[in-house]
């Protein structure tokens, strides 16, 4: 009599424990960090249109008072300057690809 009181107890007790564990939230996932592809696709469709625009005006009211020597320079440079700006994205996708190869 006294193993069956003592064998429903220790049941009803590892009952409610798996109970209690199987009612625990899991642990929340680490934080990945700063998603930088939505960043750089932001800026890329977003902010870039929107300056070249600007440059744009500039470079138009520039030529039509006959700085053309002026308009001529300053889209050089800009054109260069995206130049870096594409090699700068180029070389940052390749370094994400070799990191990836290298840490497989």
């Amino acid at each position: 009599m006294i193993a069956i009181e003592l064998m429903e107890a220790t049941t009803s007790a590892v009952s409610h424990a798996l109970h209690t564990l199987a009612s625990t939230p899991l642990a929340e996932p680490a934080p990945k960090g700063i998603d930088t592809n939505n960043i750089v696709t932001f800026f890329a469709s977003k902010i870039a249109p929107i300056l070249l625009a600007v440059l744009g005006v500039i470079f138009i009211g520039r030529a039509s008072r006959g700085e053309i020597s002026k308009v001529l320079t300053s889209s050089a440079i800009a054109i260069v300057g995206l130049a870096f700006i594409a090699g700068a994205a180029t070389l940052f996708f390749i370094g994400d690809y070799l990191i990836d190869l290298i840490f497989e």
